[in-house]
């Protein structure tokens, strides 16, 4: 109830000029996901129980359920649908996964024909797999052949870089999004728009935000994102 919209972009972005790498971990995800938290944070200052070369790893297109499965055990974020699910295999395991698919509505209201949106990427926990993101980005280039994919580097863990690195243009920085506290958890503000909190009942003549705070129900901000473009 007590931070400006701003406050925690403004953190990340001052970390990012002073080359700081700052993480702002959420109560809920350290509760439901510690694990995976710890091993981000010991891949970013370079601690990894196994490394392999992209060169000696296979790509093969896989499966919603096996993708699912292993973004899920994976990846801070759950896994959504997708129509591409690039897996990347060592000694027949499963190492890497990165999903693409049509730009998402609440992106861009129709994406056009060649148009893709990289939706997750993520590795082995205690894996680095040297070169392994670009692999399955080159296979996807050469086999879809897109005019451009766009991609969002959340702020709280990411500078972006690796993105630059492979050739993607920086074109925006979004403005923080909110969630909404309940339960100790936070919830998407897309299901709590006014007209779903209208037809459950509650009055028209106020905002959601009105709404929302006299049933004590909290927001709370992020750090907004990095947008990211790569152009054939």
């Amino acid at each position: 109830f007590y931070k400006d919209k701003n406050y925690h972009q403004e953190k990340a972005l001052l970390a990012i000029e002073r080359g700081i790498s700052l993480v702002q971990v959420w109560e809920d995800d350290w509760f439901s996901k510690r694990e995976i938290i710890k091993d981000l944070i010991r891949s970013k200052i370079g601690l990894f129980d196994v490394r392999i070369g992209a060169r000696n790893c296979q790509i093969k297109e896989i499966n919603s359920d096996m993708a699912r499965d292993f973004i899920d055990n994976n990846h801070l974020q759950q896994y959504v649908n997708s129509s591409v699910k690039i897996g990347l295999f060592y000694n027949d395991e499963l190492v890497s996964v990165t999903t693409f698919g049509k730009l998402r509505n609440f992106m861009r209201s129709k994406g056009e024909e060649g148009e893709y949106e990289l939706y997750r990427f993520c590795t082995k926990r205690g894996y680095q797999i040297i070169g392994g993101f670009q692999k399955m980005l080159n296979y996807f280039i050469k086999t879809y052949n897109p005019n451009e994919i766009v991609s969002y580097a959340d702020k709280r863990w990411s500078d972006g870089n690796l993105y630059e690195v492979l050739g993607f243009q920086k074109y925006n920085e979004s403005k923080p999004n909110y969630f909404y506290i309940i339960n100790g958890k936070r919830e998407y503000r897309f299901n709590y728009r006014k007209s779903i909190l209208v037809k459950q009942g509650y009055d028209p003549n106020k905002t959601e935000k009105q709404i929302m705070e006299e049933r004590g129900i909290p927001r709370i901000y992020d750090c907004g994102c990095l947008c990211y473009k790569w152009i054939n």
